[in-house]
Parts: C-alpha cells; structure tokens; sequence
C-alpha cells in the first residue's frame, strides 16, 4: 500500500503548487503539490482498506512519516484518524517517535485530536500530559495545552488551569498561540469560566492569549 501510494502522488505532484505549500510552512519540509481535497480523493480507496484491516498497520504508518514529503505524513494522520477510537494508552508510546520528527504546527495540531480522543477514555493521559505540559519539547507542552479542543461539557476544568498555569508567562509564539485557542474553545461551553482564568491571571499571561481567549467572551 506504501509504494502505491507514493508512486501515485508522484504521478500527481504539481512542481509550483508544491513550492508554494513549503513556503506556507517556511520551507521546513518539501511537497509533491498536492492539495488537500485532492490527496484524500487518491487515497480514498486505500482508507477504505485500512479501516477494513483486522489491526493497526504501525510499519505502514512509519513508513509514510519517514517519506521526506509532507503528504505523507498527512496521510499517516487521516488513517490515523481514522481508526482513533481503537487508539489506547499503551499506543502512546508508538506516537511519540512521529510526534517529536518532524514537527511543525500543522502535524502537532492533528496529534492534539489523537491524544485527546485518547484521554476521554484512559484518565492515565492526564497525568501524561501535566508531565508533557513541563517537557522542554515546546511541541509537547502544546499538545498537552490543546489536546482537550472540542470536549465542551467533558473538558476538565482543573486539568486545563493546571497546564496553563505551567505555560502562563510562556514567550514562545506557538505556545502564547495555543494557550489562546484553549481558552477560547472552551469560551463557547463556558465563557464565565475563561473570563474568571483570564482575569485572575491576566498579569502573568501574555496578550496573544488574552485576546485569542477572550475573542468570544461576551463583553459587559
């Protein structure tokens, strides 16, 4: 499956779309220029096998992360996504190698989807991630501020201010970014609750986040 779909995104790829989704992402990686819509067309057919396999394909997986192209670390997160209600605990420890290679905001943000699907069924992630939430890995204390995105009434307020609270005063841009989106995700379930965290710690907090935090809290 690997080698076909490689061979047929090589038959795909677009020389002047690719420069200019290496430039999107700074030129960290290199691209066949395949957009999204598009890869998800040609690999349709081997999503359906994949979802159809009696287990996880880890060998599959790891291969398409060490390809140097993007699209296939795209396509490892959508067959990873795919099958994350059958992620466990214990699978953690094969996401991590792909979590801390080739990092970058827009394979971080999809792993935040994994573990937290993860975490609503195993209460062993939260302890994981107030350890992550001090990882010098910045991409790690990410994760762990981001991975309860889009729980609304499940989120767990106290673990939420506990990661926060580790990352306050935080300079590093994807952080000051993602402590902002956390709060203004949760504001839509409960906007008391971010404006009292905001309020309560607005000296120590950077103003990225308080204005991403507060972008949907109703004004007085």
């Amino acid at each position: 499956m690997y080698e076909e779909i490689v061979a047929l995104f090589t038959k795909h790829q677009n020389k002047e779309i690719a420069e200019q989704q290496a430039a999107y992402l700074k030129n960290h990686f290199i691209f066949f220029g395949i957009k999204t819509p598009e890869r998800r067309m040609l690999v349709r057919p081997y999503l359906k096998q994949w979802r159809q396999a009696e287990e996880i394909d880890w060998q599959f997986i790891e291969k398409l992360w060490q390809n140097e192209h993007r699209e296939c670390q795209y396509v490892a997160l959508d067959f990873l996504q795919s099958r994350q209600k059958e992620l466990r605990f214990d699978d953690i420890a094969r996401l991590l190698p792909l979590i801390q290679s080739k990092q970058w905001w827009d394979s971080i943000d999809s792993f935040d989807q994994l573990l937290g699907a993860i975490g609503l069924g195993d209460h062993r992630v939260d302890e994981l991630m107030l350890v992550w939430a001090e990882d010098a890995d910045f991409w790690l204390r990410r994760i762990a501020i981001d991975h309860q995105l889009g729980r609304r009434e499940k989120t767990n307020e106290a673990l939420l201010a506990n990661i926060l609270l580790k990352n306050i005063s935080e300079k590093e841009f994807f952080i000051k970014k993602a402590i902002g989106w956390a709060l203004r995700d949760y504001s839509k379930t409960n906007p008391t609750w971010v404006k009292q965290f905001i309020q309560e710690h607005e000296k120590q907090m950077q103003p990225l986040s308080i204005r991403e935090g507060m972008k949907y809290v109703p004004k007085d």
